[in-house]
This record gives C-alpha cells, structure tokens and sequence, in this order.
C-alpha cells in the first residue's frame, strides 16, 4: 500500500512539472523581444541604442543587434549587461545574449517578421534619431582608415581582411572612429537594376557590425569607383543605384554610421558634373535616410583648394571632406604605385618654419570655408608612406593631427595596417611612435 501511494505521488508530481514547463514556455514565447534577449542563452552581441517607447530593432546577419527610435526619453530594458549614457536621448547597452534571427521589427512588445528583398533592411517604425553634422564630427574626432581591403578588387587581394580584433584593438587604444573604403561597382550588376552581391554585403554588414560594436564612428564610402574619372556621365545611373541599394540597406542603422559619397572625385569628373551629382546622390539617400549624416569632398582627388567649388544642397546633415598628402614627394616617396616616385626616396620632412606654415596656410583655407558656409570638417585622409623615415613620419604626422583638432577638424589616419599603416599586423603591435603623434 505504501508503495501504491508513493507511485501516485511520484506521477502527479511529474505532471505537476511537466504542467509548469508549459506554462513556462508559453509565458516565455509571449515576452517583448527585449526581455526574451535577456533570458535566452545564445551567443554575445554588440551594443544597444535604445529609447521608448516604439523601437526597430535590427539583428543583421553577424548579430548585429540594434535599437532606433526618435523619442528622446530613455527607458531601461530588462536585459543582462552594462549601460552607460551617452547623451540625453541615448544609452548604450551592452547585452550579453540575443537570439540569432537575421532582421526583425518590433512595435511596442509585439514581434513581426517583415518580408525582405535580398538587399534591403526592414522598413523601420520610426527613423533612427538625428545626430546634427557638428555633433557627428564632434563623436568621429580621432580616426584610422581600413585601408588595403575592402577598397581592393576583391578583398584580400591587397594584403589582408578586415577582422573583428582589429576594431577592437582600434578601440583599445582610444580612437573615435574608422573609414571604411569599399569599391561597390566591382560587386555590382554592370547592366540595370545594377544589382549589388548580396554576399558582398552581407561582408559588410558584418564588418559595420563589428565596428558598431565597439562604440566605433563608421564611415562608409564608395571607393575607386575608376570608371567615373573617365566616363562620369555615362556611369551616373549605376552610380545613383548603388546608393539607392546601399542607403536602403543601411536606413535603420544608428546615426553613427555616416555615408560618403564617393572618394576622391577626379578627371573627367569636373566641379561643375561633380556638383550636379552632389546633389543627384544626396537626393537618392535622403529618400531613405532623412537625417543621416552624409560627407562630401570637392574634386581633384579631394584637394583642399576645391572645396572652393563644391556646391552642397541646403541640407542640415552635410559634412565637408578633404584629404592631405602635401608635400606629395615627402609622403608619397618610393609609393610603387606612383611613376618617378624612388626620385623622392629620402625626402625629409624636418618641421621648419616654413614647412609648418605652408600646412598651416592650407588648413586656414579649409576653416575659413567652413566658417563661411557653416558646414563642420572631417580630414578624411592624411598620411605618409613607409618609404620616407619614420622621425619625419611622425614628425609631419603630428603636427598635421595638431592643426586640424586645433581648428575643430575630425580626421582619420590613412591607414590602419598597410604601407602607410600605424599597425603591425604580423606582430601584433602598434607602431607606437605614430600611435603617439596621433593619440598622445
């Protein structure tokens, strides 16, 4: 008899379990996906941008898990991890665990799986909060370009792939942000609708995830684009349609992702069509991007002195670029790629008077545009090439990072961890003496 009950009991308790687990799991199916997030054992991902109460939450396909809104009240999600405020309608949150869904929308506490196109995101509730172009350069201050790998035909075949431990090493050492330099129109449909590969961008929503992740500033351009230096016209439909793709790709993401519209504008590519694409080009995103910021340099490789003749639109959220190599013979000396250039080898650049006021000169130029078109300035690139020694290097390095911060410029080092980079990648090591005239 003792036995009987001791079997009843042990029956009833197992359905009482089992009972429990279903209600457990029901209850559990019907969380808003924040909690879900913060109890479902997946793997880590990067950080949060959130506010209330309407959300679009984005899980790209590298986990890249995001949360926009324009409310600018912030309220806390029940999620493991840290937060700390960044401003007063934003905190970053760093979770621990997501589910790994590729896109999803929520409005509110109720999750809905929206129909994609291979190259588009989900259409967003509300569009990612604004961050004014003085506020963007003011986050972006101190930068490194990805040099040598995204901007290659294919990546890799000039040296080496972007990884994750580099944005965070980048990080580490105290930079704002990274450029990331990629040639669209070598993954793209030569003939209409100029599809773009959707596994070249799913590469870079994972490389922009990685970035992101680490609280890094991204921007993203369209690199050697070569054909629009020789037929501009004849390219300015693919040109516009890579950025339709890429604008709709991108619209949900956080305001510290940045798009520039092409690098280095040059050839056939005169102010005056330049101008004309400008504003063609910015159209194109702001029928996505309302609000995201966008950078634009002038023409002739994106020289100082032509920033004179770009015409921007009558647009908030516009940043001007420039790029400085000047002396050309001392940061371009022994450059493979450049004809006479072993002529150079040995060129110095000591810091005399002279030399230091000719880059000073050049850089009033740029502020006093800037002031006169209240437009902010990033330096989008500036370097000197392993070939010249490395007192000069720093030397000129230096003293062009203190002019630019001197004037309110954000800049980004051109390049991370190739011929003209700060980073030893064999090693494992930066090379300090750079690292220190840009971060000291």
């Amino acid at each position: 008899e003792v036995m009987k009950r001791k079997r009843h009991a042990i029956f009833f308790l197992f359905l009482f379990l089992l009972l429990t687990f279903v209600l457990v799991w029901y209850g559990f199916s019907q969380l808003p996906i924040t909690q879900r997030a913060s109890v479902s054992g997946m793997r880590s991902s990067p950080s949060v941008l959130h506010t209330a109460p309407q959300n679009v939450f984005l899980l790209t396909p590298s986990l890249n898990f995001i949360i926009v809104n324009s409310t600018p009240s912030v309220t806390s999600f029940q999620q493991e991890g840290t937060s700390e405020t960044l401003s007063g309608d934003q905190t970053r949150v760093s979770p621990t665990k997501l589910t790994p869904t590729r896109w999803l929308t929520a409005t509110n506490t109720r999750l809905r799986r929206p129909t994609l196109s291979p190259t588009r995101s989900a259409t967003p509730t509300n569009p990612p909060p604004a961050l004014s172009a003085a506020a963007a350069v003011q986050r972006m201050r101190r930068g490194v370009n990805m040099g040598n790998t995204l901007e290659a035909p294919n990546e890799g075949e000039w040296g080496y792939r972007i990884e994750r431990r580099h944005f965070q090493v980048i990080r580490a050492a105290g930079f704002d942000a990274v450029r990331i330099p990629t040639r669209w129109s070598a993954h793209a449909q030569l003939e209409a609708p100029y599809t773009i590969d959707p596994a070249f961008f799913a590469r870079l929503d994972e490389v922009i995830g990685w970035a992101l992740e680490e609280n890094l500033v991204v921007v993203l351009n369209i690199h050697h684009y070569e054909e629009m230096a020789t037929n501009p016209v004849a390219h300015r439909e693919r040109f516009l349609a890579l950025w339709r793709q890429i604008a709709e790709r991108y619209r949900n993401y956080p305001p510290t992702l940045l798009f520039e519209l092409m690098n280095e504008p040059n050839g056939a590519l005169t102010a005056p069509l330049w101008n004309e694409f400008v504003r063609q080009g910015v159209a194109v995103i702001r029928e996505s991007n309302p609000t995201r910021n966008i950078i634009i340099g002038g023409v002739s490789w994106n020289s100082y002195d032509q920033l004179q003749f770009l015409e921007l639109p009558n647009d908030r959220h516009l940043i001007a670029t420039f790029h400085y190599y000047l002396p050309f013979p001392f940061t371009h000396q022994g450059a493979e790629w450049i004809d006479g250039s072993d002529a150079w080898l040995g060129t110095p650049w000591s810091g005399t008077e002279e030399e230091q006021n000719e880059i000073s000169h050049h850089f009033d130029m740029v502020e006093n545009w800037s002031r006169t078109h209240n437009v902010p300035i990033y330096l989008g690139e500036f370097g000197a090439y392993h070939r010249a020694d490395m007192e000069s290097r720093v030397r000129w390095t230096r003293y062009v990072r203190e002019q630019a911060e001197a004037r309110g410029f954000a800049w980004s080092y051109w390049e991370f961890g190739a011929g003209f980079g700060i980073y030893d990648r064999d090693s494992g090591q930066w090379r300090e003496d750079l690292l220190r005239a840009l971060l000291p």
